[in-house]
């Protein structure tokens, strides 16, 4: 052992056995000091900064907590006391689910990432709007981000004009609870004429006509998405039970309000 560690007091070390320890440098370790987030415990009377055993795990916490992409700011106000086995134990806790959560994050965009990857293989062409489009769509949790590389560039266009991130979101939510109660009332026997049917008709053609503004091409891109190839057979074996009830629903109501969907007159 070296002569200047031999004459160190027991329990204590300099700053360059503490970066060798735990693998970081002696000038991290300064700089650490410097911004209060890890100051040794002791001097010696030479002048030499001297740390614990106990500033050993307090650094351990921060490069943890570092490594997960916190701030210094932020990692000063989550550093804990570690005066108690109830403190280290809380300290280690906090630390755990802050690794947790990074995991889940990193999960989720390396689920993205490779979601893109897939789509991008499918489309066989370069278009970066499009692919723009699916990362939107994935960050909104959207399940039908696949179904942007089936709709044509005014398609598109019509959408990103209309809708973003919240008021797309509020769109999706309202078209899957509009699914999810045909597919109830189909279940439980209401008849598509009925009171029930009729208000679900109402709702949808409603949600129909905000999404599309009224332009009938728009429309009739709608009507195709049953039928894309490659789609999901889950996925396409939900629509057409929806579309089961939507669509003698829908033509009852129509049949009811006299107008058609084009605006035609149905008496």
């Amino acid at each position: 052992m070296p002569k200047n560690e031999r004459a160190l007091p027991d329990g204590f070390m300099t700053v360059g056995k503490l970066a060798e320890r735990m693998g970081v440098t002696v000038r991290t370790l300064q700089y650490y000091d410097r911004e209060g987030l890890l100051s040794p415990t002791a001097e010696s009377g030479g002048g030499r900064r001297l740390y614990t055993d106990k500033d050993m795990i307090q650094l351990h916490q921060i490069l943890s907590l570092k490594s997960l992409g916190f701030s210094l700011d932020d990692i000063k106000n989550r550093l804990a006391p570690l005066d108690t086995p109830a403190d280290v134990a809380d300290a280690l806790a906090a630390q755990a689910a802050a690794v947790r959560e990074k995991i889940a994050v990193l999960t989720e965009s390396l689920t993205a990432i490779e979601t893109l990857r897939a789509e991008v293989l499918q489309m066989q062409t370069v278009d970066f709007k499009k692919y723009a489009d699916i990362i939107v769509n994935l960050q909104m949790k959207n399940e039908f981000y696949w179904l942007i590389k089936h709709f044509d560039e005014r398609t598109l266009d019509h959408i990103r004009s209309r809708f973003d991130k919240e008021s797309g979101r509020a769109m999706l939510e309202t078209f899957n609870r509009l699914q999810d109660e045909a597919l109830r009332l189909q279940a439980a026997g209401e008849p598509p004429e009925g009171a029930r049917g009729q208000a679900l008709a109402a709702a949808f053609w409603q949600m129909v006509t905000e999404f599309t503004g009224g332009d009938m091409e728009i429309l009739a891109k709608l009507m195709e998405m049953g039928s894309f190839d490659g789609a999901d057979a889950v996925w396409r074996q939900r629509q057409a039970a929806a579309s089961a009830y939507i669509e003698p629903a829908l033509d009852a109501y129509f049949t009811r309000i006299g107008t058609g969907p084009t605006g035609e007159d149905m008496q």
